[in-house]
């Protein structure tokens, strides 16, 4: 019998959250496991789980915050956008409120508003993060 290999679902989020300045800024995490750096919060789909309850559930865990979902974004198949296997990630907005704490497979986390945006991501973020801006800066509905 012929084996089939298949891209595993995964979800990301970016969380919109007030800075201590009061400044709008998204919440990266820096990865405790191997890919390391800094990433969006997100994992992979549980069997059984919705993609929305995986976003909810992987943005509580590595944050420690509960989010209000806002919409899905984008989906992103780039077979190498993730050096372990071939992921396919869907990106979900969402809004929380309250003080990030790194928890799970974060080691850090910070808030960070696009102008500190200046270090690489790992995975394809900065890509997501671009289009995230974009889409943003032109007042589309996303």
């Amino acid at each position: 019998m012929k084996k089939f290999k298949n891209p595993v679902p995964t979800v990301d989020i970016i969380i919109e959250i007030d800075k201590e300045d009061g400044r709008q800024g998204i919440i990266l995490i820096k990865r405790k496991n191997p890919p390391y750096g800094w990433a969006l919060p997100g994992g992979f789909v549980d069997y059984g789980e919705s993609l929305e309850q995986a976003a909810v559930r992987e943005a509580k865990e590595e944050t420690s915050l509960d989010i209000q979902l806002q919409c899905q974004m984008h989906t992103y198949s780039d077979p190498k956008r993730d050096p372990r296997k071939h992921t396919i990630s869907t990106v979900f907005i969402a809004q929380a409120k309250g003080n990030p704490v790194a928890q799970d497979d974060a080691q850090e986390i910070n808030v960070f508003s696009k102008d500190e945006l200046n270090f690489p991501l790992t995975f394809d973020h900065e890509k997501i993060l671009a289009d995230y801006f974009t889409r943003k800066n032109k007042k589309e509905k996303i």
